[in-house]
């Protein structure tokens, strides 16, 4: 098993567990140039405005910045392009349909490198949270911090 190395970070999408309720999650690949594949390695990714659509029975990733401005030697390159995921058909079906019954949505959790040194992202099948539901999971979150504090002592 090879070791990881020390420029391959797990990238996090963290506001997604507070706006979001995640119900299940899954491990998707994703097609990236290797200007984009150079700049993830140093951790310029951001994930937080981002979501993931199905099209044409495809899945693609929307509004995740990946920062080229290192890498660019062409203008045809863009931060912002959609990036497409790879699933299988019957994996996509399975989506669709959970999306479109339970009115839910796609984000990103996290994107990360397998063992082989691939980058893979986590999807999190999720509903979004109302204002009162955000209180509460911050009043949770206090709550179990608190409780780790007070342990410790």
């Amino acid at each position: 098993m090879p070791k990881e190395k020390k420029n391959q970070k797990k990238v996090l999408n963290r506001r997604a567990k507070y706006d979001y309720e995640i119900i299940s999650q899954i491990e998707a690949g994703i097609i990236l140039s290797g200007n984009e594949v150079k700049s993830i390695r140093f951790g310029k990714v951001v994930l937080d405005n981002s979501y993931a659509i199905i099209k044409k029975g495809e899945v693609w990733l929307m509004n995740m910045f990946v920062d080229l401005k290192n890498y660019k030697k062409f203008d045809g390159f863009d931060d912002m392009r959609p990036k497409k995921l790879l699933l299988s058909k019957r994996e996509i079906s399975k989506i669709s349909l959970t999306l479109k019954n339970n009115n839910f949505t796609m984000i990103p959790l996290n994107l990360h490198f397998n063992n082989k040194g691939f980058i893979k992202i986590d999807l999190g099948i999720s509903k979004g949270r109302k204002k009162a539901d955000k209180r509460e999971y911050k009043k949770d979150q206090d709550w179990k911090r608190q409780k780790e504090r007070l342990l410790k002592k």
